[in-house]
């Protein structure tokens, strides 16, 4: 069965096409009350269902707000989901969303996406990469950003800013002449809500070696992710601050799964470290890696915190039900995504995340004598 057009509508109400439109589309220029009353109920008696861009061109808004995370079912962006959603309701506007493996190839598409359904504003929520093989897909979605929001729309990214193209700024398109210097002056820039993840990584490695750990493992992402890149940096930092040897870094997948199989490499040197009357510290990178890596070590006979000691990072929300308690640090990850929806459809200043370092169980001082129990 053909769907009713507008024209259909206009007939029956005894009215033009653009009469009927600028009724039923929302457009500031409205008709009588009679007419319109008429209008709507030639629209309902036929059952006539509105085109969501024709009225999005008369409101000159959409009523979306478009939210791009890297994976739906980590915590951490479910989180960050949850505040988005929650400020988009408050402000009247309904929600898309769409996870994309994050890869900046995918986030170009999502954001194509969104433009051509007119999003009102975009939140970009996850890290950038710096690896050379994503330099042209990096250039990509930076142009594709810089073409939404020179078109009217607001985009506010959540941890880092776009990585601009070799020889370029941060925000600066490529220089060759005054005009365009001064065009990339003025051009709309993305806002950011920033999370100091080399800083509070760095508040990590000092608690931790001030509850007397010496030796050190970090179980991290793969290089050229910046989250994670900053995160060891931090870390890294502070142990040189103590005077202590740097940590060796086990590279994996930025998920459970790299920390599953980081820990199950790890099963030797704990158990040397056992042997030799120590404990080692294990920090991952995110909390799933540090779950990931538990579990492995679990099922090679080996139990924090007794035979090791091991800490993540963002306290997400399934650590309440998890044993140890994980030493973390807490970001406040459904207030950011509040945070930055309210920045992207009302301008509101979107300030830097805070955190703190959590200690739990996972790290704290040995109930007994490290012992194998393999």
């Amino acid at each position: 069965m053909a769907a009713v057009t507008l024209s259909e509508v206009a007939r029956a109400a005894g009215v033009s096409p653009a009469t009927a439109s600028r009724v039923l589309n929302g457009s500031s220029r409205t008709p009588g009350a009679d007419i319109a009353e008429r209008v709507r109920a030639a629209a309902a008696a036929l059952g006539y269902i509105p085109n969501a861009q024709a009225q999005a061109l008369a409101r000159s808004s959409s009523g979306l707000l478009g939210l791009i995370v890297h994976d739906i079912a980590d915590p951490y962006f479910s989180s960050i989901a949850r505040g988005v959603q929650s400020a988009a309701r408050e402000l009247g506007k309904i929600l898309l969303l769409t996870s994309t493996e994050g890869t900046p190839a995918e986030e170009r598409l999502a954001v194509e996406a969104f433009t051509s359904r007119r999003a009102d504003a975009i939140v970009m929520a996850g890290s950038r990469s710096t690896r050379t093989e994503d330099s042209l897909d990096n250039a990509a979605l930076k142009r594709e950003t810089e073409r939404y929001l020179a078109n009217g729309g607001s985009l506010v990214l959540v941890g880092h800013d776009l990585v601009a193209p070799e020889g370029t700024s941060d925000h600066a398109a490529p220089s060759g002449s005054e005009d365009a210097d001064l065009e990339a002056a003025f051009a709309p820039s993305p806002l950011l809500v920033s999370i100091p993840n080399e800083f509070l990584a760095r508040d990590l490695g000092l608690s931790l070696s001030d509850e007397g750990f010496s030796r050190f493992t970090i179980v991290a992402g793969p290089e050229g992710l910046m989250t994670s890149d900053l995160r060891v940096s931090g870390f890294q930092m502070a142990l040189g601050e103590k005077g202590l040897p740097r940590a060796e870094v086990s590279r994996s997948a930025f998920n459970r799964d790299g920390g599953y199989e980081a820990g199950a490499k790890l099963e030797s040197s704990v158990r040397a470290a056992i042997e030799a009357g120590n404990r080692v510290c294990i920090f991952a990178v995110n909390d799933r890696m540090a779950m990931g890596v538990v579990a492995a070590l679990r099922q090679k006979g080996l139990h924090a915190p007794t035979d090791y000691a091991i800490a993540g990072f963002d306290d997400i929300n399934t650590l309440e039900d998890f044993i140890p308690g994980l030493t973390t640090v807490r970001l406040p990850l459904e207030e950011i995504g509040r945070k930055a929806a309210r920045a992207a459809l009302t301008g509101e200043d979107p300030l830097p995340a805070a955190g703190e370092v959590i200690l739990r169980e996972s790290t704290a001082a040995e109930a007994k004598s490290p012992t194998s129990r393999g």
